[in-house]
């Protein structure tokens, strides 16, 4: 028997997304935010780009603080800033990722 929520689903099954060195987070419902990014972190960082940006939007700065909570805890990010004014600023985050670290390690 499906539970109501299953009916409201439109995707029921997982949706596969492009892995590129620009992920833009306005088509992923809040709820889902941390996990997607962590996820999203560890395929670009597999397919071996060397700076990714996120795009989270500007808002009130929710969005970029639980993407920035979230490098913060990951091993192979080495760095982040916003992004320059013409890549979305405040909009936006740079992220550069660690060199060396076994990709099985993640």
């Amino acid at each position: 028997m499906q539970n109501d929520d299953d009916d409201l689903n439109p995707f029921p099954e997982p949706v596969e997304i492009e892995i590129t060195d620009i992920f833009d987070l306005h088509t992923i419902p809040p709820r889902q935010v941390k996990l997607v990014v962590e996820e999203y972190l560890r395929e670009a960082y597999r397919k071996g780009f060397p700076v990714v940006r996120i795009i989270h939007g500007k808002g009130i700065g929710v969005q970029r603080e639980i993407v920035r909570s979230i490098l913060a805890h990951t091993s192979f990010v080495a760095e982040w800033s916003d992004a320059p004014p013409d890549a979305g600023g405040l909009g936006a985050t740079i992220v550069r990722f660690s060199q060396g670290i076994a990709k099985e390690e993640i």
